[in-house]
Order: C-alpha cells, then sequence, then structure tokens
C-alpha cells in the first residue's frame, strides 16, 4: 500500500467480493468497518497535521520499521482475517500513529502549514495546493524526502483550463467526481495485445 493510511475494505455485496471471514455477514463487516473507520479517522487527522507520508520518515529507522510492521500486520487483517483480527490490530494501529506523533513532536518536527493543501497522487507523488506561487517555500521546507510537487490556486486554474470538458461536466452534473483522466486521440493497438506470435511481419 503506497499510503500511511489505513487500507479500506468494500462492503459484502456479492459472494465473489467477500475475501476476508470478517466481511461475510453484515453485523461482522459493520464491527470490522468501525473498528478500522476509527483507526483511518486518527490517520486522515495525523497526514493533516504532518502530511502525506510524512510523519514515518520523522522518526527513526527502527520505530518507523515497527510502524510499517503494524500496517501490514492491519492490512493483512482487513484482506484475509477474522473479525478477533480486525479488533486486535486496529487498536495496535491507532497506538503506532500516536506514539509516532509524539516522537516527531519530542524531536522538535514542525507540523505542515495549515494553509498547504496535500493530496497523495497514485503515482508515488505529494501534490501540494497552496494560495499563491510565493507560499511553495512551505511545503519545500518540509519535503523530508517525499517528491512533492507544489501547485497555487493559478496553476490549478490553468490546468483545469486545459480540461474544459471535465469543468463542464462538473458544472452540469454537482457533486460529480472525477475519477480518471484518460487522453483523447487514437489508442496505440499495441496495448490491446498481450502476446506476440512469432511470425516475422515484414
Amino acid at each position: 500500500m503506497a499510503r500511511t493510511k489505513t487500507l479500506l475494505a468494500e462492503a459484502p455485496l456479492s459472494a465473489d467480493r467477500m475475501t476476508a471471514e470478517w466481511q461475510k455477514t453484515n453485523a461482522t463487516y459493520l464491527a470490522g468497518r468501525a473498528e478500522i473507520d476509527g483507526v483511518d479517522a486518527l490517520a486522515g487527522a495525523m497526514e493533516a497535521k504532518w502530511g502525506v507520508d510524512r510523519l514515518r520518515l520523522l522518526v527513526g529507522p527502527d520505530l518507523r520499521e515497527k510502524f510499517d510492521r503494524q500496517r501490514l500486520k492491519l492490512n493483512q487483517a482487513i484482506r484475509q482475517g477474522s473479525l478477533e483480527d480486525v479488533r486486535r490490530e486496529a487498536p495496535r494501529m491507532a497506538t503506532a500513529w500516536r506514539v509516532l506523533d509524539r516522537e516527531a513532536m519530542a524531536a522538535g518536527a514542525t507540523a505542515c502549514d495549515p494553509d498547504v493543501l496535500e493530496i497523495a497522487m497514485p503515482c508515488g507523488m505529494v501534490a501540494a495546493i497552496v494560495r499563491d506561487i510565493a507560499d511553495a517555500r512551505k511545503v519545500q521546507s518540509q519535503a523530508d524526502g517525499r517528491r512533492v510537487a507544489v501547485y497555487s490556486h493559478d496553476e490549478i486554474g490553468r490546468i483545469l483550463e486545459r480540461f474544459r470538458d471535465v469543468s463542464a461536466v462538473k458544472v452540469m452534473f454537482p457533486g460529480a467526481e472525477v475519477t480518471a483522466v484518460r487522453p483523447l486521440g487514437p489508442r496505440d493497438p499495441l496495448q490491446a495485445v498481450e502476446t506476440f506470435d512469432d511470425s516475422i511481419p515484414f
């Protein structure tokens, strides 16, 4: 998992989507979700305070390893565990977040500026949005080894201008969510080919 946030499991809508034991009935699913949602809310608060994927970089390698081990245990419980597994690992994950928070504060680490909005990107980079480009220094001093791209409000406006169709849909359908952006134009036919034969084309 690229994010430090807890892996989110999906509701048991059909038998083929039920993978973990705790997801197999509505009762156990809701009980498991209650545990996961609590620790995920804490993870969100920690990322709002310290920045996306930054807090674990503000502590020493031993503590970082323990934190990552606990993330792995919780994710394994979510993916394939029982309700008891989720109930055991979720509070431990919450404790891990709080320990990192205390250690970072004790070490004198600086929390993120509240005027900076950080967003984790699927590629592993972090997009930081600031009011104007002069505020970029607020982010650059807190990159801490992360790949951070800083955008001002004006830059976001110029990027959105390039995708007018997206903006038009958002106006036409209030509440619509952008889940993917695909390039227009002809698609490379090789993207649809999974295997190649041995014949020589020329």
